[in-house]
């Protein structure tokens, strides 16, 4: 007798793999991309987003304000000074420097800011005792002053200058000393037309910036570290 054997059936073809789309990217993650892409440090000449460029800041007196603001405020631009530590000697210095020049230094229109990490009542205390002229900025954060490149790693300010037209252009941004910080804008100045004609001219006082700048910032951001 004949054995049969039977036949396998036919393996079932396997339905094919539907190849999925991409999902996109969360906006979020754009938007993260975008904000980090934005927040290179600008050079001398950049046109920055003065919307929102630096976040906000406090007065000396407690007033919220923005770049945007100061701006608007201004007649030309603006200036920020960048210190330490309120009240230590090689910021009151440049603080100082920046006082007996205001005149000089405003001449074309811009309004000087000192800026740095200090609180409203620290540096409304500075600004009394040397009798400044202008606001004192208060980033505690540190968001201004990062994004102006003088935010010293991994805390603290670096002692520098940075200023900005109207229409967002660096016109400076630089690290330095009291008495070259003070110089760099007054370089900024001599080639600018002057606003009002009929303020009187200062003295020129200007000194050569001296070896022991480096040690007063030294002294400046010990100070700095010991009250934090």
């Amino acid at each position: 007798m004949v054995e049969l054997r039977k036949r396998k059936a036919p393996a079932t073809a396997a339905p094919p793999v539907e190849k999925k789309p991409k999902a996109a990217k969360p906006q979020a993650e754009l938007d993260e991309k975008e904000e980090v892409k934005s927040s290179k440090v600008p050079d001398v000449g950049d046109i920055i987003d003065i919307e929102v460029f630096g976040g906000e800041v406090q007065t000396n007196e407690g007033e919220t304000t923005s770049l945007k603001k100061l701006l608007e405020g201004s007649k030309t631009g603006v200036v920020f000074f960048t210190y330490p530590k309120a009240s230590t000697p090689g910021c009151t210095k440049q603080a100082c420097l920046f006082r007996d020049h205001h005149t000089h230094l405003t001449s074309s229109g811009l309004a000087i800011y000192g800026l740095s990490g200090d609180s409203p009542k620290a540096n409304t205390t500075f600004k009394t005792r040397q009798n400044l002229p202008y606001p004192l900025l208060c980033d505690p954060q540190a968001n201004l002053i990062a994004a102006i490149g003088l935010k010293k790693s991994p805390k603290g300010t670096v002692r520098g200058v940075f200023a900005v037209d109207k229409k967002g252009k660096v016109l400076l941004r630089e690290s330095g000393g009291p008495d070259a910080t003070v110089d760099a804008v007054q370089k900024i100045v001599a080639n600018a037309p002057k606003v009002d004609q009929e303020q009187e001219a200062e003295p020129d006082t200007k000194q050569d910036e001296k070896p022991d700048d480096k040690q007063d910032d030294k002294q400046d951001d010990l100070q700095a570290d010991e009250s934090k």
